[in-house]
């Protein structure tokens, strides 16, 4: 973000302290863009980009900057959106749990346009073709490698394809018609209805985190140190988080209402599982678990979803994010009744702007300053 002439500029690829050549375009009436033309004068915190789409590629945007200032802007931005958005004050530190910043991706959604294959230019349905990817695991780069060689042999043809490995096999989703000849192409990879990665059978059409490196940590930092009677897990998925609550609850209620997701959950996790939509559930819930996990989608929980939450004030609420704004707009509704005890940013996307938040929310009577929302 700079300034020209009173005017806030957002340019993109530029790093705090920097000088920089750019143009200016008014996108809205009172937003203007920035194009980074040249770095006059670099900051100490600038590296070479390690992809060489970098810039014309729209899946990265951090690339330019070291993973040390990355893990730091990513903690200042989601306390700047806890409280611009929810205007929530946290003066407590932000635990950082992060693994290894590159070829960490175990699952790529691609596009494939007349014989290329690749992601799209940012902000655009350009296609910026592609052979290899450095945030993607070894077994996907070789899959990509071998769309890169195979594709401009076949009809031409558009479609999107997700591809998933355990690092042995390939999973492979496509969505649109292709040509049968392409299906060869395809089956060269790998075709499979599921995989089993580490103790998770993980079907087609259900979802699992995307950094190898930390699913493991990611769990703990969610179920660590948490026991109990009762433990419901919204938004279930295939049984992460389930199936680490089960060692240390009598009892563990897994809601999910994806069908291949469920079935995946009945397989992996010793749990109770509800089939059922996260809105339809909670209303029947009558009793106070011990603990509630949610994991939203990046639209968070919104106001039906909190207020159930506030009503049924389990003890302890951990909530996963992976939207600091939904994140910041849910939490300012749910410490009416509870305080934040403990943030951690998991760094499941390195090069990337997203980041993943956990929230450790407890209901007791007693409030800490760090929970309390400025009064305007």
């Amino acid at each position: 973000m700079a300034r020209l002439e009173g005017r806030v500029v957002f340019t993109p690829f530029v790093l705090p302290g920097e000088m920089v050549r750019a143009s200016v375009d008014r996108v809205k009436s009172d937003l203007w863009r920035g194009k980074l033309l040249s770095v006059v004068e670099p900051a100490a915190s600038r590296v070479s980009p390690l992809c060489p789409y970098y810039g014309r590629c729209g899946g990265c945007q951090y690339q330019h900057a070291s993973y040390e200032l990355q893990l730091q802007q990513k903690a200042e931005i989601l306390r700047d959106v806890l409280r611009r958005v929810g205007k929530i004050e946290y003066p407590g530190d932000i635990e950082t749990v992060a693994g290894e910043p590159w070829h960490y991706r175990n699952r790529v959604q691609l596009h494939i346009d007349k014989g290329a294959v690749g992601y799209f230019e940012p902000g655009s349905h350009t296609l910026c073709a592609i052979d290899q990817c450095p945030i993607s695991s070894p077994k996907l780069n070789e899959a990509i490698a071998h769309l890169h060689r195979e594709l401009p042999k076949v009809r031409p043809f558009q479609a999107d394809i997700e591809l998933f490995t355990n690092e042995t096999d390939v999973q492979v989703n496509v969505f649109g018609r292709v040509p049968p000849s392409v299906r060869a192409v395809f089956n060269s990879i790998g075709v499979r209805e599921a995989l089993s990665y580490g103790p998770f059978r993980v079907s087609r059409n259900s979802f699992f985190q995307v950094n190898r490196f930390l699913v493991d940590r990611l769990a703990s930092c969610v179920c660590e140190g948490l026991s109990g009677k009762t433990a419901i897990d919204l938004f279930a998925g295939v049984g992460l988080f389930a199936r680490a609550l089960a060692p240390s609850f009598e009892k563990v209620i897994a809601v999910e209402s994806g069908f291949s997701a469920f079935q995946d959950l009945v397989a992996n996790a010793p749990a109770t599982g509800v089939q059922q939509s996260v809105e339809d559930y909670l209303p029947t819930v009558t009793e106070a678990p011990d603990l509630i996990v949610a994991d939203p989608p990046r639209a968070g929980l919104g106001k039906h979803l909190v207020a159930e939450l506030l009503r049924i004030k389990a003890p302890r609420l951990v909530i996963v994010s992976c939207d600091p704004a939904t994140l910041a707009r849910d939490l300012r509704g749910l410490l009416a009744a509870y305080r934040i005890e403990r943030l951690s940013l998991v760094d499941l996307f390195p090069q990337t702007a997203h980041l993943e938040t956990v929230v450790h929310l407890n209901g007791d009577s007693h409030e800490l300053p760090h929970s309390r929302r400025p009064e305007h």
